[in-house]
């Protein structure tokens, strides 16, 4: 429980910077025309990591290796389906830079 504590503390100190951080990749997609469904899938996807990486390392502290491996392989799939649609942009936009195709 300890641990469970420490971290969400440490967390709770460093709101204020992530808030600060989401706001200026904001800012930055906006002056660079990107459209802000992607920042904002990407940083869920950002989220889902840490997130993912926090509860792993719970469970390893309390000795549970097999479900942290568990937790870290449901973050990966969480992960990979949120970046189905940036992908499909992506390889959209480079067949169409391609001539003849």
């Amino acid at each position: 429980m300890l641990v469970v504590f420490v971290g969400c503390v440490i967390f709770l100190f460093l709101i204020d910077q992530v808030y600060e951080i989401i706001r200026m990749v904001e800012r930055i997609a906006l002056n660079a025309n990107v459209n802000l469904i992607y920042v904002e899938t990407i940083l869920k996807i950002i989220g889902i990591a840490y997130i993912a990486e926090f509860g792993a390392q719970i469970t390893k502290d309390a000795g549970q290796g097999a479900i942290a491996s568990k937790i870290e392989l449901g973050g990966k799939i969480l992960i990979l389906t949120m970046a189905i649609p940036i992908l499909t942009v992506i390889i959209e936009t480079v067949l169409e830079m391609i001539p003849g195709t």
